[in-house]
């Protein structure tokens, strides 16, 4: 099979991991003249799939035959997908050239199973290690670890690689066993904890280099993120959240991504014959901010559903929809109210409630402060007081103030074949491209 041939099957085949983005890199060693590729202090830029996924990187699979039989996994071992493996020289040059043409600035590197964890672990190791010691590669490097492979390979992909990530994939262990009966939630948290430990050591080694006036590359500069599949099984969004927010607390993961399942060729009995609405992800990305910046907790961005659990309101954003239930706590008063209680306004992002609290520290906010910070008013005026402004009772109390805020019917009609927004935001392309 020709190197093209490879190319299109791997790189289609890595499409459906969502945990690429590349923010927080660093350049490796800035004081050093030459080398190949950089990454700068803002991260690299980002390109979208038409089913939203990030390809700001060249994403490719080392190979895509898998020992493992995950229901939900196009390259599990009983998909018939035609199969490929690039070796370690073919990634290597592709990595290359594809810098060298101005098509990426980085490496996403995953792989199937071959073998045992280890075996696997080492060759995807060894691209790593050979961009960087052999063609003194300095842009950007994210591997896919896997949980199974021993602590010293995952360490050792630390020295290498600018952001590790290792997916979750669902946020049960029931669900785990009922579609991928070869993975383990525990072994899986237990190698997020090894990386955890890894890069707060990392973070006592730079002060000795500090002191020592070295400069050498950060271990995992950019930290650890994972993915969940939305919809794949029976998990609510109340569930996901939960384990989302452990994660983050428990394991310090810089960010948790969310992917819709998509139905695939030749699927197993036990998946859903249907895609759940692209809506649900992009609102669990919301929900996401809100517990990682708003200081909200899970039970309150979620609610009980008709048909059992506890899900986001699909029709509206979730602090929105929460300040619609909890009317009781609006208005707030923006001149005198604590910085927690005006993060919980609609409209009002964390930049935006900073630079309002500067303000009012020299004069009364007014409405055409709001109006000079880009504020959404028709979003915050029914929930604010402003030295200008109160809202009546009726305008919080109707019912009529939901339908105020409901979007068209059209927005929340997101398909895979539609262009549509993540919580990334941009264009979305598709990720054929990467073999042009």
């Amino acid at each position: 099979m020709n190197l093209t041939r490879k190319l299109e099957i791997l790189a289609d085949a890595a499409k459906y991991d969502a945990s690429c983005a590349s923010s927080g890199a660093k350049r490796r060693d800035s004081s050093k003249g030459g080398g190949v590729g950089s990454a700068g202090g803002t991260g690299i830029c980002h390109s979208y799939t038409p089913d939203g996924r990030c390809i700001s990187l060249l994403k490719i699979l080392l190979t895509n035959v898998c020992l493992y039989d995950c229901h939900y996994c196009i390259n599990r071992r009983s998909s018939d997908v035609p199969r490929a493996r690039f070796t370690p020289e073919e990634a290597i040059q592709l990595t290359l050239d594809f810098y060298k043409r101005n098509y990426i600035e980085g490496l996403f590197l995953s792989s199937g199973i071959v073998r045992d964890a280890d075996y696997t672990m080492e060759q995807v190791i060894r691209v790593a290690r050979d961009l960087r010691e052999v063609h003194d590669f300095q842009g950007y490097i994210h591997l896919k670890t896997i949980p199974e492979a021993s602590q010293e390979l995952i360490e050792e992909a630390g020295k290498y690689a600018d952001r590790i990530s290792i997916n979750i994939e669902l946020p049960s262990e029931k669900g785990l066993r009922r579609l991928a009966p070869e993975k383990n939630l525990h072994r899986t948290q237990e190698a997020m904890a090894g990386i955890r430990t890894r890069i707060e050591a990392g973070r006592e080694e730079k002060k000795d280099r500090a002191r020592k006036k070295r400069r050498l590359p950060r271990v995992y500069a950019a930290g650890q993120s994972t993915q969940m599949i939305v919809g794949a099984d029976r998990s609510d969004d109340a569930t996901i959240l939960q384990r989302s927010d452990l994660l983050y607390r428990g394991y310090r993961l810089r960010r948790v991504y969310y992917s819709a399942f998509s139905p695939i060729p030749s699927s197993s009995s036990l998946l859903p014959s249907k895609a759940p609405p692209l809506i649900r992800e992009h609102r669990l990305y919301q929900a996401d901010w809100l517990l990682r910046y708003y200081g909200f907790a899970v039970g309150e961005l979620t609610e009980r559903s008709p048909g059992g659990g506890s899900n986001l309101d699909l029709e509206l954003d979730p602090k929105l929809s929460w300040a619609l239930r909890n009317r009781e706590h609006f208005p707030i008063d923006l001149n005198r109210a604590s910085r927690e209680e005006i993060l919980r306004v609609p409209g009002l992002g964390v930049k935006t409630v900073d630079r309002v609290l500067g303000i009012r520290r020299w004069s009364a906010i007014r409405l055409a402060d709001l109006t000079k910070l880009r504020v959404s008013l028709k979003k915050c005026l029914p929930f604010v007081e402003t030295s200008d402004h109160s809202p009546t009772r009726l305008q919080l109390e109707g019912d009529r103030l939901r339908e105020r805020f409901l979007p068209p019917a059209h927005q929340l009609e997101f398909d895979f074949q539609g262009a549509a927004t993540t919580a990334e935001g941009g264009m979305r392309i598709s990720s054929s491209s990467l073999a042009r």
